[in-house]
């Protein structure tokens, strides 16, 4: 793709957000950023931690859809799981438990790596003085607690929403609504960064300007459709088109 079409992509881009949002500028002050697939590439871990706990409960589901469900809490893929399965939401006991399950068969595999690029996408938010927030739906320990390591300095502390902060999780825009709140911007002043359908959408019902990555087995199809203004096809190219978007808004 030339420049040129990347700068008319990203032009066109805008343009359809001002329409969809009724905005009549952007003016991104803070990014709020998803953890699993758009920081960590983690998802397949994720994957594999729920397939197989939901398989030993007797559920069958296929390792790909849970690709699907990223962004919602672990009550909710819980519960869409058992209504599926057993015409029932499950209890809270239920719930507790088989997420710690689940927690601990993820804690058992390789540990993952940051995703290449965003360090980068992190960095150059950081030059343009762009409030970053961490927003997702997971309640997972073991990597909102690498968050400092492996991204230094790149979070004020207390700057994140989890499962925890919630009571709808995405596709609900509650979880940027909230960190739209704490960060102290409007829709307009900011920009949404996520890599599955659930959390684009809710993204996007926030009113902010929203990017997807396709950093997994979801097609780019997947986030045009849940609402995603801009797509990239991995992390390091998202990163390297920042300074042109930033500079067309």
């Amino acid at each position: 793709m030339t420049m040129l079409k990347d700068d008319d992509m990203i032009t066109a881009a805008i343009s359809r957000y001002q329409r969809r949002a009724g905005f009549s500028r952007v003016a991104p002050r803070a990014a709020l950023i998803d953890m699993d697939g758009t920081l960590y590439d983690s998802m397949g871990n994720h994957a594999d931690a729920w397939h197989r706990m939901m398989t030993e409960l007797g559920v069958a589901t296929t390792r790909d859809e849970f690709f699907l469900y990223e962004g919602m809490t672990g009550a909710a893929t819980i519960n869409l799981l058992f209504r599926r399965a057993f015409d029932r939401d499950a209890t809270a006991g239920e719930v507790g438990e088989l997420y710690h399950r689940k927690t601990v068969y993820f804690t058992e595999l390789p540990a993952v790596n940051p995703m290449p690029g965003a360090a980068e996408m992190l960095d150059f938010l950081a030059s343009e003085g762009v409030r970053r927030v961490l927003v997702t739906g997971s309640g997972q320990s073991s990597l909102i607690g690498r968050l400092a390591e492996d991204f230094p300095g790149a979070f004020n502390p207390g700057d994140m929403i989890t499962a925890r902060d919630v009571t709808r999780g995405k596709p609900h825009p509650e979880p940027y609504l909230k960190a739209m709140s704490l960060a102290g911007v409007e829709p307009w002043q900011a920009i949404v960064l996520e890599n599955a359908p659930l959390g684009v959408e809710a993204g996007a019902a926030s009113g902010a300007f929203t990017i997807g990555v396709t950093t997994g087995p979801v097609p780019r199809q997947a986030l045009v459709e849940a609402g995603a203004d801009l797509v990239f096809p991995s992390m390091t190219e998202c990163a390297a088109a920042l300074p042109r978007l930033f500079n067309a808004f």
